[in-house]
Order: structure tokens, then sequence, then C-alpha cells
């Protein structure tokens, strides 16, 4: 087994593609000896940045993505050159002069006459004093691929059965006037060179595929064919496709607003299955992988569910897997108190700044009874877990009061919000100075 991940470097992954790659990731691991190629598309040099393809690997590896092999297609440009000449020689590489507005005059006159909008092939009666006399006038060919008669057909992995005319389709441009080859033509050579067995990618690539299987047999007629795999494409909360434009589902994003990678690769691996998203490690999710388990139906990317599972994540954490990451001074026993009641890891800053800063707590005068109870009744230090409960036993004989209406006031002092962690964990943390300032404040105002 081995796959691959082609992304083009002409922007950040989104969650679409990164849904690809990690697909295409479990399935070499769920296999023995599978492999994983990261292909860097980058025949593009008008768009493809360098900083792009750093951006791709630092996403990859942030979802705990590593690969087995990595190529750049810009380094196979003389590879390319010479399938093109094989091409050429077997006739079926045929070079082209018509202009983008003559080709949308050509295309618009066959929608007229009610013939589907293809290529005519007009090209291939050029005569070779035709193409001199188009290269003296300082006109640079581009290439198609002559597609063979009759329909290309395998069988998807997810799809089913498909076939596709081939009759019914242009004849693709591989090489471009200014000598670059195209992802259609680039992408088949690499995979031949390269031993691809398993190819799984968007559904939006169907028609292509056929294009490809025809000049995959073109290069390598005795070779055998990979499998395919389309997965239906998933969309936004809209229904809009996703796209590298899409901001807020792009990897940078989420990261940045504290989307945990193992949320977001538990989510993205199962969406569009009939398995429930979990957030499991890479190694438990091949250990279920199962192409067989992905629908035809497109799937939509649901923030709130994608955040549900981060939650769930988030509260099972260890201390050691967040400390790098929590505000300085933040030790175990603060991770502990919070983690339960945070959607994102970037929200523990908000509670350090309770447990160890200044809050603004609402004005409760009505309350001002319970709260000088409070200030009375406060134990001193040392505190452990257990001060909480003893300490508003003794409000509550003080004052009568229990429930919420002796609770509330005291949280809202404390913390400044009306829900949040257990006080128990938390008031240790504050400790007896910020707990006996912020009751007086209170009771001040």
């Amino acid at each position: 087994m081995k796959v691959r991940f082609a992304p083009s470097p002409t922007g950040y992954l989104h969650a679409g593609n990164a849904r690809q790659a990690i697909v295409n990731f479990l399935a070499a691991r769920a296999t023995p000896e599978g492999k994983f190629l990261l292909r860097i598309d980058d025949t593009d040099t008008e768009r493809s940045r360098p900083e792009y393809e750093a951006a791709i690997e630092q996403d990859l590896q942030w979802l705990g993505i590593e690969w087995d092999e990595k190529i750049r297609q810009s380094d196979r440009l003389e590879r390319y050159r010479q399938a093109a000449a094989q091409l050429k020689a077997a006739g079926l590489l045929y070079p082209c002069f018509e202009t983008e507005e003559e080709l949308a005059a050509k295309r618009a006159m066959r929608v007229k006459r009610k013939l589907p909008p293809i290529y005519d092939r007009a090209m291939l009666s050029l005569t070779p004093e035709q193409r001199a006399a188009a290269e003296a006038n300082g006109k640079a060919p581009y290439f198609r691929f002559r597609l063979s008669e009759g329909a290309v057909g395998w069988n998807d992995l997810v799809l089913g059965r498909r076939e596709i005319k081939l009759n019914t389709l242009s004849d693709p441009v591989l090489i471009r006037a200014d000598g670059t080859p195209l992802y259609t033509f680039t992408s088949v050579v690499d995979d031949i060179d390269l031993g691809v067995t398993r190819i799984i990618r968007g559904e939006d690539h169907v028609t292509n595929t056929a294009v490809q299987i025809d000049l995959f047999r073109a290069l390598a007629p005795r070779a055998a064919l990979p499998d395919f795999a389309h997965l239906a494409l998933i969309s936004d909360a809209d229904g809009d496709k996703l796209s590298k434009r899409a901001g807020s589902v792009s990897l940078r994003t989420l990261r940045r607003d504290g989307i945990e990678p193992g949320a977001l690769a538990g989510y993205l691996a199962r969406l569009g299955s009939r398995r429930d998203p979990e957030p499991l490690t890479l190694a438990e999710l091949a250990a279920t992988f199962d192409l067989a388990d992905f629908s035809r139906g497109a799937p939509r990317f649901d923030p709130k569910q994608l955040l549900a599972l981060n939650r769930k994540l988030l509260h099972h954490l260890d201390y050691q897997q967040v400390a790098d990451r929590l505000p300085e001074g933040a030790g175990e026993p603060f991770w502990l108190a919070v983690r339960g009641n945070l959607d994102l890891l970037s929200e523990a800053r908000h509670w350090w700044s309770v447990v160890q800063g200044s809050i603004d707590a609402p004005d409760l005068a009505e309350a001002r009874e319970i709260l000088t109870a409070a200030r009375d009744a406060l134990p001193p230090e040392p505190w452990d877990e257990t001060v909480w409960k003893s300490w508003t036993q003794a409000v509550s004989a003080a004052t009568g009061m229990r429930g919420k209406s002796l609770f509330m006031p005291l949280r809202l002092v404390l913390t400044g919000d009306s829900h949040g962690p257990e006080l128990a964990a938390l008031l240790p943390l504050i400790g007896a100075a910020r707990v006996r300032e912020r009751l007086e404040r209170a009771i001040g105002g």
C-alpha cells in the first residue's frame, strides 16, 4: 500500500485538504508496510510560494502526520520532459495554437448547435508547414493529449462502479505554451514512477480520473493501475464548498482559535462516515480505519460538533500534555480545577486571571449580609479543597441562607462569573488574601 497527499503550495491548508491528508495517512498506517508520500505540486510557478510549502508541512506535523517520503514536482521537470517525448513519439501529444478567445468562440458555436462544448481536435490536421508558419509568427504551441476512443471504467472504493465516455471530454492540455507541465500529466508520471497503489481524493476528480487512467495506460501499458477512492466533498455550514479562501476553516485559524490537533483529526477522520467522531490518537483511528465506512453523501463541516469534540478532549488531557501552553505559573492543581470547564485551551488564561489577578464583580448590595458573614467566617490558611464546604456551612449557619441564594453571591464576588469551575478547587488557588479583598470591596460598594 502506498498513498499520496499532493497539496499545491498556493495557499494555506483548509479543513477539506486536511481531511484528505488524514484519510490518506490512516489508509497507509492501517496497512502493514503502508507508505505515505507527501508530494508538493508546485509546477504553478506564478502562484506557488515557499512559505506556503513550509506552512503545509507545519500544519501536517501539528496534526501528527509524518510522511515516509517527500518530493517536489519542480525537482522532476526533466522526467516530465522525457514522458512528454514518449507521448509525442507515440502520436498522442499534439501541438495547438488556438488562443483562449478562439477556443471560447468555438465552444459557443458548439453550444449554439446543441453539441457538447468540447475541443474539436482541429489541430490534429495541422501540417508541419502550418506549424512552422505559426511559430515563425511568434506563436508557441501548447500540447494536448489525444484521448482514446470508447469509455474508461473503474470500481471506486467509495462511489462504486464508475464509467466515463472519453468522447464526451476535451483532449486535456498537458503542457503549457511556456513549456511547464500541468497537474493532470505530472500526477500520472509521479504515480507511475513512485509506485502509488491507491489514490484517495475528492469526488471533484472523478472526471479527471478517467483522463488519467487513459494517460496511465499510454505511459505504462503493462503496469497495474492504482485503486481509486473518491470522497464526497465537505461543505461549510452554508453548504458551500470549502476552499483556501475560506479563512474560517483554515488550519491556521482553527489552531489560533485553540482547537486541539487531536480533536480536529478525530473529527475529520470520521466526517462523512458511519462512525462517530472521537478524540482518538491517529494510531487508534488507524486501527479501525476502513474506506467502506464512508458514504456518498456530502457531509457538512459543523463547528459546533468540532467544538464539542475539542471540549471532550480537553476534559481528559493530563497536565503534562498542556503544561507548556498554560500561563506562566499555572501548575497541575490549576489545570485539574479548570479543564472541565474549557471549550478551548485559550480560555484557561481567563481563569488564571481570575485566580491570580483582579476581577470585575457586579454590584451586590442586596447580598451584603451574606458577604459580610462570609468575610467574618473566613477560615485561616492553609486551605485545601475541603475549605469551601466548611466555610459555606459557617456562612449558612450565620445567615440562614442555603442553596443558590447562598452560593451565587459568593461565586459572583470571587470569580465575576455565574458559571465556572468548582469553587472547592478554585478557592485554595485564589487564596485567603484575594478572597478577603474581593469580599471587602463588594461589601464596601
